[in-house]
């Protein structure tokens, strides 16, 4: 790795002051005893990273680390150099590089619904009443695919791009000129890529003045990619009538920046810690706005609920032990 663009990565962090907030709050680095700016440490570490966004949140000089480890792991792929090995992501390449249950059959409209992947294999129940509901009395269109987050996540970018401009073109044909999005990954990955406009599920409700559920005192597990801006959580706040207690004792459910891969006893520790605190059939019940968050947790002894399924008044518990089959019937809905 001698020839690796080192001097790039400590401009990034030149405004490091050491005062060891990013380490602290960060799993991941507390492990390896390492500060953002410890870039030649780093970047042979770039899988092992979450990209939970918690460094952005606590460093004091606004240092991205974020920003950080994606041009890291784009850089490893651009030459080559073996620390970003396919084989560690075999099925995940092969079911999203090219999405199998890609599904716009049903897309036609002005509006189209885009669940993305994890939100109708784990929430089927949900994801069915909401697109009823939303095609009985608006006439929205659905389509299912994935936005391919995942893919940009290996800093594959012209993967990346392909995949952006294939759902793009599918939008484009089906006639839409907004999605509404039910997943905070695909939100804020799309939100300025597509050329239409994209809108949480949260968001669309409020513009629309729909009656909701409002049940008291829930606790939220905040999704990563909301924690910087908090757009869901301000509309789901919005939507109850009060601002949820933000459940923060891990930084990530263990599924970020497709880290597990690298560091699986990290990963299953923060989903196996929220088990613990919040156990199937426990007195207390965690929610989230993120499908992928909660089925993490549950499939580790968590009992979460999905916040759309509260606000729509269905009792739906993440479809762990199903979900596949339920992404792979999308394929065909």
């Amino acid at each position: 790795m001698m020839d690796f663009d080192y001097i790039r990565y400590r401009n990034m962090t030149s405004s490091c002051i050491h005062c060891g907030a990013c380490r602290e709050n960060c799993s991941f680095l507390t492990e390896y005893g390492c500060e953002l700016s410890d870039v030649e440490k780093l970047a042979p570490l770039a899988y092992h990273c979450f990209i939970c966004g918690k460094c952005d949140e606590v460093c004091p000089i606004d240092i991205k680390g974020t920003e950080l480890f994606l041009e890291m792991r784009r850089e490893h792929v651009a030459r080559e150099n073996g620390i970003y090995d396919p084989g560690r992501y075999t099925g995940m390449l092969k079911e999203k590089s090219d999405y199998i249950f890609r599904n716009y059959k049903k897309a036609a409209g002005k509006t189209v619904i885009f669940p993305g992947c994890n939100f109708p294999s784990l929430f089927p129940k949900t994801n069915k009443a909401f697109a009823g509901m939303m095609k009985k009395k608006y006439g929205y269109g659905i389509a299912y695919d994935c936005c391919g987050k995942p893919i940009g996540l290996l800093g594959l970018e012209k993967e990346e791009e392909r995949i952006i401009g294939t759902i793009r073109k599918n939008l484009q044909e089906a006639g839409a000129e907004e999605i509404v999005t039910m997943c905070p990954n695909c939100y804020y990955y799309l939100k300025d890529r597509l050329g239409i406009r994209v809108v949480s599920v949260y968001r669309r409700l409020l513009e629309l003045g729909i009656e909701v559920e409002k049940p008291q005192g829930l606790k939220i597990f905040m999704p990563c990619p909301d924690r910087e801006t908090g757009e869901w959580y301000d509309d789901i706040s919005e939507l109850l009538g009060y601002r949820p207690e933000k459940e923060d004792e891990v930084n990530c459910c263990g599924l970020g920046g497709i880290a597990g891969a690298c560091e699986p006893e990290l990963a299953k520790g923060s989903a196996e810690t929220i088990g613990k605190k919040y156990p199937a059939g426990g007195e207390k019940t965690l929610c989230t706005c993120c499908a992928s968050c909660a089925g993490q947790f549950a499939r580790n002894g968590g009992d979460l609920r999905h916040t759309l399924s509260l606000m729509l008044g269905i009792d739906e518990k993440p479809a762990v032990k199903t979900s596949y089959v339920n992404r792979m019937m999308t394929k065909y809905k």
